[in-house]
């Protein structure tokens, strides 16, 4: 399965099951992952740590 499949797929879940509220941990879920692969393999660690 390609990723926009997966993604129609649960937005039309989201549309179909009225679980909208779903939507924002998901994409924070997503955002953190993005955060800690950034964070533990790339030379950007020091420049996203002095974020937080």
């Amino acid at each position: 399965m390609s990723k926009m499949k997966i993604m129609a797929e649960f937005l039309t879940f989201l549309k179909e099951n009225k679980k909208w509220w779903l939507l924002p941990l998901v994409v924070l879920l997503m955002l953190l992952g993005t955060l800690i692969i950034l964070t533990s393999s790339s030379a950007l660690a020091p420049f996203i740590y002095t974020l937080f």
